[in-house]
């Protein structure tokens, strides 16, 4: 059956979506969508599982390669060996060119969680990725007339596509639509690429939301097929994995030993790890967390995944790279903005100090603040040869979090869900809100932890039983402030009543939903049947 796209054409969108690289993401499908299919619904008998009382624990199925010291990863590029600061962002051309300035090491360009997944954004940001391997890209600001333009010596560009629970109903292949995930990688590896080896480097990637070692075996898979039929060495493709969900810690060791071929580190994606936590003990009463704000790093479970992270991916001669400093530069406010930049220093030296090989900024205003601090912690290209003593147990990794349940918490988690979702809804996937640097995973944390404690039916710290009745008071309330702020006209261009409607939806389900992005695509995004 035919291709067919469902998109419209935009500038220069002929460039990406050629007969020839269209059929190279159909041949993907055909191969992994089903695979890919098993390995969502097996997701689904996991939640079924804890639901009935189960536990996460390391796989027992592995214990014995886990237990055998002689294995390692097949190695680690030279042009990416030193990455001790990663500035992350979306796809837009200017936000491409700026980060491949800010003077970090790398830059993880994201057609994920930081991209509103708009047809148009996603195929731009398959252009702006290209003409920045080429080195051509450039931009003119319509407003300030100011060019832009790459200068010496760029970051390195890493790439992250869709997780497997996305689909892109732009493009169908046998009536189907494809994965995001494979209409992602199968452009930018198919244009790109050659390219980036002709270039000195190659194609990197950041996955997305993996939750099992299978799944990491099929994205190796996937770039082994890709590498084959464009007669590329084994390995060329090389992959860094987020482990941002609760399951995917207890699978690390092991989804380094499936794509040992592929694979150069591991992350530690906070944000997702502890959105992940929450949704898949929804059901657990002893595992709620506190306000947002109350969790953090030195957490005892966060801290736990940190250095399992580390251990696990030094034992087996990969990265172990830090997470977001998510924080961005306060301006007229010269003591906020120091506060902000002395939690970064802290936020950084930990993870130095610890054993990261690198971390994570969301702004160029921050990256000589995190380079500062590895630069002097660090002074080799990585440190994958410091070896953690120790094993992190089943228990440190599940024990809940202690820290105040609060109405301000509840109000802010209603009114970060409002403020991103209607930014997502008009085509920006990351924002700025109350001096952060916010993606989807902020969104899902908010309407997840407002679920959780409704569903149980959390006592607040000021006396307040977590009910129907205050959530929607709270969406209410959020709803009239920003009236005030905006007036009428200025809700309606934002899309905040769209957005209050879906959080609002979301936080009151029967069954917590498991991702705010799907149906929030197939409202807005997806195009008409």
């Amino acid at each position: 059956m035919a291709i067919e796209i469902k998109g419209a054409a935009g500038p220069r969108f002929d460039e990406i979506l050629t007969d020839a690289a269209l059929e190279f993401v159909a041949d993907l499908h055909r191969t992994f969508d089903g695979v890919r299919q098993e390995r969502l619904a097996a997701r689904m008998t996991l939640q079924a599982d804890l639901d009935a009382g189960a536990k996460l624990g390391f796989p027992p199925e592995t214990a014995a390669r886990r237990a055998d010291a002689s294995w390692k990863i097949a190695g680690i590029p030279a042009d990416i060996a030193d990455r001790r600061v990663e500035i992350t962002g979306p796809t837009d051309r200017k936000m491409v060119i700026n980060a491949l300035n800010a003077g970090a090491k790398t830059f993880m360009a994201c057609l994920e969680d930081a991209s509103s997944p708009t047809w148009e954004n996603m195929v731009d940001g398959q252009l702006n990725l290209k003409d920045a391997i080429d080195g051509s890209i450039t931009l003119v600001d319509e407003n300030s007339g100011k060019s832009y333009a790459l200068g010496e010596n760029p970051a390195t560009l890493i790439v992250r596509p869709r997780g497997w629970h996305l689909l892109e109903k732009h493009m169908l292949v046998d009536g189907e639509p494809v994965a995001g995930a494979l209409f992602d990688f199968g452009l930018y590896f198919f244009h790109n690429a050659r390219r980036a080896l002709e270039r000195g480097t190659r194609p990197y990637f950041y996955l997305a939301k993996m939750e099992h070692y299978l799944e990491a075996k099929l994205w190796s898979d996937v770039m082994a097929h890709g590498e084959d039929a464009l007669g590329l060495p084994r390995g060329t493709a090389k992959a860094t994995v987020l482990i941002e969900t609760i399951p995917a810690a207890f699978h690390a060791e092991d989804i380094l030993y499936e794509m040992r071929d592929h694979i150069i580190g591991l992350n530690c994606g906070r944000w997702d790890y502890i959105f992940s936590y929450i949704k898949r003990h929804r059901n657990d009463p002893t595992k709620v967390l506190p306000d947002r704000a109350a969790v953090t790093m030195t957490s005892p479970f966060m801290r736990a995944y940190s250095l399992h992270v580390i251990r696990t991916c030094h034992k087996r001669g990969a990265f172990a790279m830090g997470g977001m400093a998510a924080q961005i530069p306060i301006k007229g406010d010269e003591a906020a903005n120091n506060a902000a930049f002395e939690k970064v220093r802290a936020d950084k030296l930990r993870e130095a100090t610890d054993g990261h090989d690198g971390t994570w900024v969301a702004h160029p205003g921050l990256v000589q603040v995190a380079l500062e601090v590895f630069d002097k912690t660090m002074p080799e290209a990585n440190q994958i040869d410091k070896l953690l003593d120790g094993e992190a147990t089943e228990a440190e990794l599940l024990e809940a979090s202690e820290g105040p349940k609060t109405m301000d918490g509840l109000r802010m988690n209603v009114n970060v869900g409002i403020g991103y979702l209607a930014a997502w809804l008009n085509g920006r996937g990351a924002v700025p809100l109350h001096n952060l640097m916010e993606d989807a995973a902020t969104a899902e944390i908010s309407r997840t932890q407002v679920w959780q404690w409704r569903r149980h039916g959390v006592k607040l710290d000021s006396g307040e039983i977590v009910t129907d009745a205050i959530v929607r008071q709270a969406v209410a309330n959020e709803l009239d402030s920003l009236k005030q702020q905006l007036g009428e006209d200025g809700v309606k261009a934002g899309k905040y009543r769209e957005a209050a409607e879906l959080m609002e939806a979301m936080m009151l389900a029967d069954e917590c939903p498991e991702f705010l992005t799907i149906p929030a695509y197939d409202r807005y995004f997806a195009p008409a049947a």
